[in-house]
């Protein structure tokens, strides 16, 4: 089974850059991070998913496929399996070996979907500053001011509906993997004590490579200043 590219339908693993976990948003457990006052457990919030908004994919998840799904997530969260990776790899499988965080709580907010997530750091990371597994990476990214993106990951199908791809109800949600860029519009994370309206944003979604790259350039920009103030 391989992964569907952008525009592309039929059946296969499908992966959805959907939020950021942002240093400027998180600024208090970041500082805490760089002065070696490292938490004993750190988590954040984020924009997991989206309904009824077409992504930079040019993919829709309907509400009901949506919701159904994330109520199956709930036994998982509930059972301590809500593992997820740095990075997604090529495969419907969550490998331990890359497992850097854990979903503790999912909510709604509108149409979307709010998740709290806890680093999976090692007590060396804590105590040191050591770097021994891949949660404490996730960890020293953010300590470096780097951006990481929430990116879901299920198995299912997709169909041409109008201008943009269907999910389908044969989709399976798997996790949310932390990654290096978004797909969905305006999903950050933020702190406890914001709204997710504080991060969120109503960018239009691309149609055409030239217009995604175009896009793509005035994010990073955009990135670029957000992490100078945060520097400030």
């Amino acid at each position: 089974m391989r992964i569907l590219e952008a525009r592309e339908i039929g059946f296969g693993i499908l992966v959805e850059t959907d939020g950021h976990i942002s240093p400027q948003d998180n600024k208090e457990i970041i500082k805490e991070i760089e002065n070696n006052n490292m938490p004993h457990e750190v988590y954040m919030n984020a924009i997991l998913q989206k309904y009824g908004v077409p992504n930079r994919n040019g993919r829709v998840y309907p509400e009901a496929i949506l919701k159904r799904e994330n109520e199956r997530y709930q036994e998982v969260i509930r059972k301590g399996g809500a593992i997820s990776e740095l990075n997604h790899p090529e495969s419907s499988l969550i490998d331990l070996d890359r497992a850097s965080h854990i979903i503790t709580e999912t909510w709604w907010d509108g149409n979307r979907l709010i998740g709290k997530l806890k680093l999976l750091t090692s007590p060396a990371y804590i105590k040191e500053g050591i770097i021994s597994c891949v949660g404490d990476m996730a960890a020293n990214l953010l300590r470096q001011g780097v951006t990481l993106g929430i990116s879901s990951r299920g198995v299912g199908s997709l169909k041409k509906v109008g201008d943009y791809n269907e999910v389908q109800d044969d989709f399976e949600l798997v996790c949310f993997d932390l990654v290096s860029s978004p797909s969905t519009p305006g999903s950050y994370l933020f702190n406890e004590d914001a709204g997710a309206d504080s991060v969120d944003e109503n960018t239009p979604v691309t149609e055409t490579k030239n217009s995604s790259d175009s896009i793509n350039v005035n994010k990073s920009i955009n990135l670029m200043n957000r992490l100078n103030n945060f520097l400030k």
